[in-house]
């Protein structure tokens, strides 16, 4: 999911976090400056229900203009994307071959001193 709060902030001519808890407060919702500062700078990780409703309220936005779904990638994608090497054998599907550990000429290597 794409975090847009700054957006539905940006509508409302609201352009700092401390702008924002002043209209959160407006209608209710008491989170911390630090709370809000982390919000606008990030995309939450959780979020309760009831603070995005108020959160909503506050901006008068839905929850789809704060929430804008992205495609997921997909196991062997995200590199293919990104220009990278997938590790992938011809026929092997789109499943990444896990490398091996080379071992050692020497022979078995010592354990370490108790």
């Amino acid at each position: 999911m794409k975090w847009n709060l700054r957006w539905a902030a940006a509508r409302r001519d609201i352009w700092r976090p401390s702008e924002l808890l002043v209209a959160f407060r407006q209608v209710g919702f008491e989170p911390s400056l630090s709370k809000v500062a982390q919000l606008w700078s990030k995309k939450p990780i959780s979020l309760r229900l009831d603070e995005l409703d108020l959160i909503c309220a506050a901006l008068e936005c839905s929850i789809s203009d704060l929430l804008e779904p992205e495609p997921v990638a997909r196991v062997g994608e995200e590199r293919a994307v990104s220009g990278g090497d997938n590790h992938s054998t011809p026929g092997a599907g789109s499943h990444p071959v896990r490398p091996t550990p080379q071992r050692d000429k020497r022979g078995p290597r010592a354990l370490p001193p108790n």
